[in-house]
């Protein structure tokens, strides 16, 4: 599915085909649009777990730190963070980061074609602040350490291979990783006020041992052309790695990213915003920006952790804001898709979908209580779009 342009803040719950083509772009003048219910509506109240759900969707927690998983011995790690979901024969696994210090690390649970929970057990250990990563073609996660010159651990989700510390994947305050199947390459984002976006080619494809790391090099403005640049010292000790190349595109806090059909999106926390990248045109633009929603009606604030469906719907869920999961569609709908009640002092993160698309994993950082040791692990059962 091509995504020729997504919504700049100016119209929310409606597509930018209403005013013939890209908004911003000769569509400024026309009268804004309120926040619409999206694809699959209103949300209704919220259920017996304090979530708010569209019609014909439900919830349940799969787990709560400090907590053994049901049926399992294994104890919940505390702060879950980034995750993502692999096929496992007939079921599937969701593992998830902790994002403590020290400790840290990563978890899974493991279920069955029906979705019963059928293990839980830990996959990495004696790391820093593990905060989001990325799914591998080949099946590993790569859990990264949100600390300066942090390293990226590829792990197995099965937990039967020990994991491996990339070290040419570059030392810098990691936050996302996404791979890109089709150049070979996998991006991440840098979690700085003024941090960058790198890329990470392997001199091998499927073994992350050795490598080229890159930078994005580009203007200052909000859109236009990008080339990538070599990295001198990945390790970036005396110099950090975002401060080695002229030239550097500077980006507010790098958090979520997330690669499909020839396109990287990735989101900035520090200026709320959602950034494409064309790789085919080699061009970079704005998909959305909250603050040029007019009446302060833009249901997407806090940016962070960013998902695709198999319909290829993104799902951005919010640090802070109303702790809402948002959409944004195709044809540039921009909605509310769940809001969680009663954790305004905690953030969603590691939103991912089950390999048939059925089902949608996240936790509440810090749940009711705002601390680390308060998170839940949900999962959201329902008609999603295919």
């Amino acid at each position: 599915m091509e995504r020729r342009s997504f919504l700049r803040g100016a119209v929310i719950g409606t597509s930018a085909a209403a005013f013939g083509g890209t908004l911003w772009q000769g569509a400024a003048s026309a009268a804004p649009a309120q926040p619409g219910p999206g694809p699959y509506g209103a949300l209704g109240p919220a259920d017996a777990n304090g979530i708010q759900l569209p019609a014909g969707f439900t919830s349940r927690v799969i787990a709560r730190s400090g907590q053994k998983v049901a049926a399992t011995s294994y104890t919940w790690h505390n702060a879950p963070d980034g995750g993502a979901c692999f096929a496992d024969g007939s079921g599937w696994i969701y593992v998830s980061n902790s994002e403590i210090n020290p400790s840290g690390g990563a978890g899974a649970v493991r279920f069955s074609s029906t979705g019963a929970i059928t293990g839980a057990y830990r996959i990495l250990s004696g790391t820093r602040t593990n905060c989001a990563g990325g799914k591998t073609p080949w099946n590993t996660w790569l859990s990264c350490e949100e600390v300066s010159r942090g390293y990226v651990y590829e792990t197995d989700p099965w937990g039967v291979n020990a994991a491996v510390r990339r070290d040419a994947m570059g030392r810098f305050k990691h936050e996302a990783a996404a791979a890109d199947p089709v150049r070979r390459v996998v991006y991440l984002t840098e979690d700085e006020s003024n941090g960058c976006l790198y890329r990470f080619i392997p001199t091998t494809w499927g073994d992350l041992s050795s490598g080229t790391l890159q930078v994005l090099v580009a203007g200052t403005a909000a859109s236009g052309s990008f080339g990538w640049a070599n990295v001198p010292d990945p390790d970036g000790s005396p110099t950090a790695t975002r401060s080695q190349v002229s030239g550097a595109k500077r980006f507010n806090g790098g958090e979520g990213c997330h690669y499909a059909n020839d396109t990287v999106w990735f989101t900035t926390k520090g200026d709320n915003r959602l950034w494409q990248l064309n790789l085919n045109a080699g061009t970079y633009e704005l998909a959305y920006d909250d603050s040029l929603v007019t009446g302060g009606s833009a249901p997407l604030t806090g940016v962070d952790n960013v998902t695709g469906s198999s319909s290829g719907d993104l799902f951005v869920a919010e640090d802070g804001g109303n702790m809402e999961i948002c959409l944004i569609t195709p044809d540039d709908v921009v909605a509310r898709f769940l809001r969680i009640n009663g954790q305004s002092g905690s953030e969603i993160t590691g939103p991912a979908f089950s390999p048939d698309g059925q089902r949608l994993y996240f936790s509440s950082q810090r749940g009711t209580s705002g601390s680390s040791s308060g998170g839940i692990t949900y999962e959201v059962t329902g008609p999603f779009r295919a």
